[in-house]
């Protein structure tokens, strides 16, 4: 419980940019297929940790302004892989535990994750060049 507090304090103290408007929270049907949000530990260990394609982790929360914009840029670069790579939305506020366990400090922290290990990663927006760049990486493209 201790640690669960202590990674609430440290997200809403990180320093943050301007708020932008929130954009689109849910991803159209194309994008469906290949990006879900993770229900728990349980779901997170075969979707993700047991998964047989290369794993975008998107770790953010409701109320973090930049995750309303990286969110949408980033399941629209996803859908584009056409199914080489898929992506998990983790919800800190929900799943607190696996935000300690991945040692997430602050939001958006994407992980790239390949075979169960973490691969690659990244804090805060990125704009469409990097993540292209980052998912190539990730898929080895």
């Amino acid at each position: 419980m201790a640690q669960r507090m202590a990674l609430r304090r440290l997200l809403f103290l990180t320093p943050r940019g301007p708020l932008a408007p929130a954009g689109r929270a849910l991803g159209t049907s194309a994008r469906r297929g290949s990006t879900f949000n993770v229900q728990d530990g349980s779901d997170f260990q075969d979707r993700v940790v047991n998964s047989s394609k290369p794993v975008v982790v998107d770790f953010h929360a409701q109320w973090c302004g930049p995750c309303k914009i990286l969110g949408p840029r980033l399941e629209k670069m996803v859908a584009k892989q056409e199914g080489k790579v898929v992506m998990a939305k983790v919800d800190i506020d929900d799943h607190t535990d696996l935000a300690i366990e991945y040692e997430v400090s602050a939001v958006p922290t994407v992980l790239a994750m390949k075979n169960g290990d973490v691969v690659d990663k990244f804090v805060g927006i990125k704009d469409e060049d990097q993540l292209e760049a980052f998912l190539k990486k990730l898929i080895g493209a």
